[in-house]
C-alpha cells in the first residue's frame, strides 16, 4: 500500500512538473522573443500603436506592452522553477486577460490559438493542490526560512 502510495504522488508530481514547464516554456519564449529578440519599442511599433486609435490612454497602452513583454518572460521562468507559483500564475491569468481583451478590441475573436492552449494549462495549475507539486523551487524556499 505504501509503495502504491508514492507512485501515485510521484505521478501527480510528475504531471504537475510537466504541466507547469510546458506552460512556463510557452510564456518565457514568447516573453524572450519580445523583450530580446524584437525588444519591447519594436514590440510596441508592431503590435501595440494601432490601440492609440481606441479610447485607451497612450501610458495604459505603453504599460501593457511592458507589462505583457516582461510577465511572459520572468513569470514563465519563475514557473518554470517553480519559485512563488501561486503569485507568479495571478500574473500571467491576468497576462491572458489583458491579450484576450486586445485582441477583442482588434477585430471579434475567432482565432483563440494564442489564448486557449496557454489558459488550458494554466486552469489545473489554480485547481489542482499545490502540495502535490513538490518539485519546485518554493520547497526549498520554505524549507530554509
Amino acid at each position: 500500500m505504501e509503495k502504491n502510495l508514492k507512485i501515485n504522488r510521484d505521478s501527480r508530481a510528475a504531471g504537475l512538473l510537466f504541466l507547469r514547464s510546458l506552460l512556463g516554456i510557452i510564456f518565457f519564449m514568447q516573453g524572450f522573443g519580445k523583450v530580446f529578440t524584437f525588444t519591447v519599442p519594436k514590440v510596441y511599433q508592431m503590435f501595440f500603436k494601432e490601440f492609440e486609435n481606441t479610447f485607451l490612454p497612450g501610458w495604459l497602452i505603453k504599460g501593457t506592452a511592458y507589462y505583457t513583454s516582461y510577465v511572459e518572460l520572468i513569470g514563465g521562468f519563475l514557473l518554470i522553477i517553480g519559485l512563488f507559483r501561486k503569485q507568479v500564475l495571478w500574473l500571467l491569468s491576468l497576462d491572458l486577460l489583458v491579450v484576450s481583451f486586445g485582441h477583442g478590441l482588434r477585430e471579434p475573436i475567432w482565432d483563440l490559438q494564442h489564448v486557449f492552449p496557454r489558459a488550458v494549462l494554466l486552469t489545473p495549475l489554480f485547481l489542482l493542490p499545490g502540495e502535490w507539486d513538490i518539485w519546485k523551487a518554493d520547497s526549498l524556499r520554505k524549507k530554509e526560512s
